[in-house]
C-alpha cells in the first residue's frame, strides 16, 4: 500500500489548505480570530485526519477518520459560504475554492469505498 504522503486525496486536501490561507489572508483583520482562524483550523483537519486514518490498523478504524475528514470537508464548505454572505471572500474566489473542495470530496469519497469493501471482504 502507497504512504499517505503519495495518495491523492492527501496532497488535494494540502492544496485545497494553501487556498484557504491565500483566500484568508484578505479577510478583515477583526476577523483573524473568528471565522478566518476556524476555516483556516478546519481545512488544516482534512489532511490530518486522512494522514491519521492512515495510521490506523484497522479498515475500520481508518474509516472513521475518513469520515471525520469528510465532515470537516462539509464544514468548511459552509463557512466559506458564510463568509461570502458576509462580503470576506468573492464569487469568483469562492467558486474557485469550492472547485477543489469538490475533488476533495471525490476523491475522499472513493477512498471510503475502497475501505468499505476491504472491511466487509
Amino acid at each position: 500500500m502507497k504512504s499517505y504522503i503519495e495518495l491523492d486525496v492527501w496532497i488535494e486536501a494540502r492544496k485545497l489548505v494553501s487556498l484557504v490561507y491565500v483566500i484568508t489572508n484578505d479577510f478583515p483583520k477583526e476577523e483573524l480570530h473568528g471565522i478566518s482562524n476556524q476555516i483556516r483550523k478546519c481545512s488544516v483537519s482534512i489532511p490530518s485526519n486522512i494522514a491519521e486514518g492512515c495510521g490506523r490498523q484497522t479498515p475500520k478504524d481508518i474509516i472513521r477518520f475518513l469520515y471525520i475528514s469528510r465532515g470537516s470537508l462539509y464544514e468548511l464548505e459552509t463557512q466559506l459560504y458564510l463568509s461570502n454572505d458576509l462580503k470576506f471572500i468573492s464569487d469568483k474566489k469562492l467558486n474557485k475554492i469550492l472547485s477543489q473542495i469538490e475533488a476533495c470530496k471525490k476523491l475522499l469519497n472513493g477512498f471510503i469505498n475502497n475501505y468499505k469493501k476491504l472491511r466487509d471482504e
